[in-house]
């Protein structure tokens, strides 16, 4: 069976209601400075048992003690940097760890991990997207969630844990969901558009290319953004709900006539795809130079400082009359398999990814939490914001985690620039982007 209307009520069901749960209603660095000399994966940490307490449910909590001398290295994103900086600081004071951070986008550090990895030049704990992990995972260079399975299992969310797992074992330590939404300015925007076709019609009157102001701006070069315009008409990435990589659908029918749409919106955003990245974008908005922006709940914090009560934000517009469809994914922690200090830095991913420790990245950054006690918690289900994300949620299909998925990016940015950019034919790009994934598919199984 095709992704399609099964992958979305795969995720309706799974992280939906994870999610929803925080709704206003009832319903509601980067070279390595681990400077250690292992050359070989250490086996999996004995991890022996300390001090044991009880959980709430009354089962027994494993505790680990960190190795004599441990330090860490902790590779995380520029953005979420405020958060890091602050649980760093509480592990250190807890556990006598000094911990390092370098920065490091999330997209980038599998790939580092691969190459840094064997020679002890990498991270003790990585930050990645879950789709991610099955390409981490498969190449061995990740050490399982053994000593906390069973704790993050029953404390977060079923989706999280589907997207923090591979073939049948649990790596991943979740800490954030992630979707995308509208943002707009209502000093500007009176009412979240429901359609597409409306915010046409607004950015009609709003756009000034003169004046670089514009009706609505998004990473349009990039999939991850774009990909409503490929998914809500009946494109998907892989079938059989993202694990068949021979069953490619980004050329679609329902894909191209999304893509369709895609193009109209050039004349509202009259600007090349490379000369939009997020700092222009954040900037543009918040000087209320841009109306509406499409983007993640990692700028929520920034905006809210940004625009106050001026702040809106509402699930994306219909496209072509359907519903829009996001990707959803997943931010997971995960320890390094060469790492020096295996019980150090599995303690700081567990740590760092607590409930109490997801409350304060939704305090710092805005994210919505994967710990099911967050979710209840009133900072949470109050918010106003995290409900939008979560309304969109409903409606988003988990990015596939089997390793082809690393086949995708770069085939899809290059067609989508040239469909913004140049004005070529989307089912000639797109078809061009599926051979490349196709080959690139076959030559990574071979």
């Amino acid at each position: 069976m095709k992704l399609k209307k099964l992958m979305v009520l795969t995720a309706a069901a799974s992280m939906a209601l994870s999610v929803t749960a925080c709704g206003s209603s009832n319903n509601n660095g980067n070279n390595g400075g681990n400077n250690t000399t292992a050359t070989n994966a250490p086996t999996e940490s004995t991890a022996p048992a300390g001090n044991a307490g009880t959980d709430n449910a009354g089962t027994e909590t494993v505790q680990i003690t960190p190795e004599d001398g441990a330090s860490l290295v902790v590779w995380e994103s520029k953005e979420e940097r405020a958060f890091t900086d602050a649980i760093a600081k509480e592990f250190t004071e807890k556990y006598n760890v000094p911990v390092k951070i370098e920065e490091l986008s999330p997209v980038e550090q599998v790939t580092k991990l691969s190459q840094d990895g064997p020679s002890g030049l990498a991270a003790d704990v990585i930050l990645i997207p879950h789709d991610n992990l099955g390409r981490a995972a498969s190449a061995q260079l990740l050490l399982p969630n053994d000593v906390f399975e069973q704790e993050t299992i029953k404390n977060n969310t079923e989706a999280s844990i589907t997207g923090s797992s591979y073939d049948g074992m649990l790596y991943g330590y979740p800490r954030a969901a992630e979707t995308y939404a509208l943002y707009y300015n209502k000093s500007l925007v009176t009412e979240a558009p429901k359609s597409f076709d409306d915010v046409l019609a607004f950015g009609k009157t709003f756009t000034d290319k003169a004046n670089n102001r514009y009706g609505i701006m998004w990473e349009v070069g990039n999939m991850y953004f774009s990909y409503p315009f490929i998914a809500s008409n009946g494109g998907y990435i892989f079938g059989d709900n993202g694990t068949n990589k021979d069953d490619i659908g980004i050329n679609t029918d329902g894909a191209i006539a999304g893509l369709s749409e895609f193009v109209k919106l050039k004349e509202i955003l009259p600007i090349n795809s490379g000369d939009i990245n997020p700092d222009i974008k954040r900037s543009l908005f918040n000087a209320g130079d841009v109306a509406m922006d499409i983007n993640g709940p990692w700028e929520l914090a920034g905006y809210k400082t940004a625009l106050g009560d001026n702040l809106g934000l509402a699930p994306l517009p219909t496209i072509g009359g359907k519903t829009a469809i996001t990707l959803a994914g997943f931010k997971i922690f995960a320890v390094n398999a060469y790492t020096q200090y295996p019980n150090a830095a599995k303690l700081y991913a567990e740590f760092a990814s607590s409930k109490e420790a997801q409350l304060k990245l939704n305090e710092l950054v805005g994210s919505i939490p994967t710990n099911l006690e967050a979710l209840e918690d009133p900072q949470i289900k109050d918010d106003v914001y995290v409900s939008a994300f979560a309304e969109q949620a409903k409606n988003s299909q988990p990015m596939p985690s089997i390793p082809e998925m690393g086949n995708v990016w770069s085939p899809v940015n290059a067609a989508l620039p040239e469909i913004w950019d140049k004005g070529a034919d989307p089912k000639t790009a797109m078809d061009k982007a599926a051979q490349q994934i196709k080959d690139l598919n076959d030559g990574a199984s071979q």
